[in-house]
């Protein structure tokens, strides 16, 4: 879910250089997309990661990030409480579930009072549709980073259960995030329903709609 009611105040210096990749102009959706791809990788560098299964920690040990673990109608949700970022996680739902939301909510909070230049709707989203796919996105590109990916493929672990296992993400997440770097084909989809509800286990899309993913970020061309 994204946030509301939320004045947050001294931000981190963590927080401020992620939010720093934003251009202080209005995007498109796909360059929205570059941007979340972008600050998943300043996150990763900030934080000094070079393994595979990124630690939750980078997110949820930040100053005035709060997570707690609730019995939820929705995977996630996020608020401010006036003394810190509160990201609240469905307590009954798996680890890697909960990975994921955690990183998809922070996204909210790197996007907040931005949120109207990166996300303008189009003829197939609303813009609150789009606010989610970019979460989501970031939390794939901030969980299973392209590199790390890659240099797993090219050791040979390519069955999407082992890199799930590597990874600490799901099976599902796994093989969206393969099909997003254009290492394994889509695989065919039921025709999704219309009520929105929270992400499925590993699934980042909420409508079973792939998101085209975007080119290698060149932070040249979408900082100004």
């Amino acid at each position: 879910m994204n946030s509301s009611t939320i004045n947050p105040t001294n931000e981190s210096s963590i927080l401020a250089l992620v939010r720093s990749v934003m251009p202080q102009r209005a995007l498109t959706f796909y360059e929205a997309l570059r941007i979340a791809e972008l600050q998943a990788n300043r996150l990763l560098e900030i934080s000094g990661i070079n393994g595979s299964a990124v630690p939750s920690k980078i997110v949820s040990e930040l100053p005035r990030i709060q997570v707690d673990y609730r019995d939820l109608p929705t995977s996630g949700l996020t608020f401010w409480s006036g003394d810190a970022w509160v990201i609240c996680l469905n307590r009954s739902e798996p680890a890697t579930r909960q990975r994921f939301t955690l990183f998809h909510e922070f996204k909210h909070i790197v996007d907040h009072g931005r949120t109207l230049q990166l996300y303008t709707g189009d003829h197939l989203h609303t813009a609150d549709e789009q606010a989610e796919r970019a979460a989501d996105y970031f939390a794939g590109c901030a969980l299973m980073p392209k590199r790390l990916v890659k240099r797993a493929w090219g050791e040979l672990l390519q069955h999407p259960g082992v890199l799930a296992l590597a990874f600490g993400v799901s099976a599902s997440a796994a093989e969206v995030r393969l099909n997003q770097l254009g290492l394994t084909e889509p695989r065919l989809r039921c025709t999704p329903g219309t009520t929105r509800s929270a992400h499925p286990d590993g699934d980042p899309y909420r409508r079973g709609v792939p998101i085209t993913p975007p080119a290698t970020p060149n932070p040249q061309e979408v900082a100004t």
